[in-house]
């Protein structure tokens, strides 16, 4: 896929949402990271009921921690793997206290030491809370990524590598979000709805299952 191209794929995502954001609910910086570290394997529509009880009741390190593993997990036991995601959070909050003021660190290094933190969770972070131009490549990324022709790759190291050096920078900060809910909603992994697709002629995958009713522009 060639530079015009992908800019062109990049600019309609967001002439259709200009301003991009998670699913997530989150109100802070530790709020989003508790909620991204639950997300793992998750859906945000499960995480955000266990959060819309937990958050009001604890939405610190020292208020989390102060609930123990025990109390954590009665918050968020709807939400798969959810005694090895109470042990994370546990473990984060206490290191958050203890290295780091109890305030999130904006750096990767750092954000990757914490318990149940992986690049992945790292990089939603300093995108979504700090604004940094990472993309965190999950199971919608990765595919759209291949399936359009847009960053192709066989890990999701190398799609985020590729999507990160080959995304124009006006684009970039948002690019995560767009590609997330575009392989979410639209580039499904069954069937894509290629007939509602914003992009379908720009992309690459060969085994489009329609054309959109209204003409692109």
């Amino acid at each position: 896929m060639n530079a015009d191209k992908r800019a062109r794929i990049f600019a309609r995502l967001q002439a259709a949402n200009p301003a991009p954001t998670t699913e997530l609910n989150y109100a802070t910086p530790f709020e989003l990271l508790v909620a991204v570290v639950l997300s793992a394997q998750a859906t945000d529509v499960g995480v955000n009921k266990a959060t819309a009880k937990l958050f009001p009741v604890a939405n610190t390190p020292e208020a989390i921690l102060a609930l123990g593993e025990a109390g954590l997990r009665e918050f968020i036991k709807t939400i798969g793997l959810y005694q090895t995601k109470a042990r994370n959070v546990i473990g984060l909050c206490r290191m958050l206290i203890e290295r780091h003021g109890s305030e999130v660190p904006r750096d990767r290094e750092a954000l990757e030491a914490l318990p149940g933190v992986g690049r992945k969770t790292a990089n939603v972070v300093l995108n979504t809370a700090f604004g940094e131009p990472t993309i965190a490549v999950d199971t919608h990324i990765f595919r759209v990524s291949n399936r359009t022709g847009l960053a192709p790759g066989k890990t999701v190291r190398q799609v985020e590598d590729k999507l990160v050096r080959l995304t124009p920078a006006p684009y970039r900060r948002d690019a995560h979000h767009w590609l997330i809910l575009h392989g979410r909603y639209v580039c499904k992994a069954r069937k894509p709805e290629c007939e509602r697709c914003a992009i379908w002629d720009l992309c690459e995958y060969k085994a489009k299952t329609g054309a959109p009713k209204a003409p692109l522009s």
